[in-house]
């Protein structure tokens, strides 16, 4: 990991395209403000995370269906139904 010092008003550059910049502190609260292109997704961890937990769960469902439908074809065949 690496670890910068900035002040008020100063950036951090990633890259060509994302720049990070540090808005404000109140307290123990910093606000930051990122641009990026618009294909780069920025979020939060914490939706980042229930994003990715969605799509493992979307994943498994997809995979489910398809399971069913591979048993219910070979179902047909074996029961001559095809």
């Amino acid at each position: 990991m690496l670890i910068l010092t900035r002040k008020l008003g100063e950036s951090i550059q990633i890259g060509d395209d994302i720049r990070v910049t540090l808005l404000d502190i109140k307290g123990k609260q910093i606000r930051i403000g990122i641009e990026a292109p618009r294909e780069v997704m920025v979020h939060r961890e914490e939706v980042y995370r229930m994003i990715q937990e969605q799509n493992l769960q979307a994943a498994h469902f997809a995979l489910a269906v398809a399971e069913t439908e591979n048993l219910a074809g070979v179902w047909d065949r074996l029961s001559g139904n095809q």
